[in-house]
């Protein structure tokens, strides 16, 4: 077996025998029902989960409740969370989808393109294993940018602000707030240039 593929094989295998934390908040949920956990777990997944479900076309205030509502869905089915299963991000998003279509036969809104694909019964662990690995790697660069770098472009990107909105919130100039985010990415581009090798 080449060296590379043998290499690729026993990262996959070591990143399956250590769980996320978002997993592990996950399991303290289910075996324990820590409310720190799903804090946690909340603070994680609630704007990623927001900004998915907006990017399928449905309104802010609409995308919260779907978010509320499966935020409440995992604290109450977290008995049947299994980890060797999928990681819990899988879970969450399959989660999330079904509630998203519920909500469009519901409202006999046309289904959004995204939600029309079927997913795969199983996630693809090696798939699902390549993701946590960049999102770590995003989450190491963006703490290696200046806090002020940081905060303007994680409102933008994770919070889904327009410039003018982060703006009206810092109360810093719509120019400053441009400059921060251009130096911010190109910082960024270089930390994750590996990514996109």
């Amino acid at each position: 077996m080449p060296k590379a593929r043998r290499n690729e094989r026993q990262r996959v295998s070591q990143a399956k025998a250590a769980p996320s934390q978002e997993t592990l908040w996950m399991i303290a949920v289910r075996d324990h029902r820590d409310k720190a956990a799903f804090a946690s777990l909340f603070d994680h997944f609630a704007p990623r989960l927001k900004g998915f479900v907006m990017r399928n076309g449905t309104s802010a205030a609409q995308a919260e409740e779907i978010v509320q509502d499966v935020m409440l869905t995992l604290w109450r089915k977290a008995h049947m969370f299994d980890p060797h299963r999928a990681q819990v991000s899988a879970w969450v998003y399959q989660i999330v989808r079904n509630r998203q279509i519920d909500v469009a036969r519901k409202e006999n809104r046309p289904m959004p393109e995204a939600l029309k694909e079927e997913p795969e019964a199983e996630p693809d662990a090696t798939q699902i294993v390549a993701i946590e690995q960049e999102t770590g790697q995003l989450r190491a660069a963006l703490a290696k940018l200046r806090p002020e770098q940081r905060e303007v472009i994680e409102k933008a990107y994770l919070g889904e602000l327009t410039h003018q909105e982060i703006s009206n919130q810092t109360g810093l100039p719509l120019g400053t707030i441009k400059s921060r985010i251009r130096l911010g990415l190109q910082r960024l581009r270089h930390e994750l240039k590996d990514l996109s090798e």
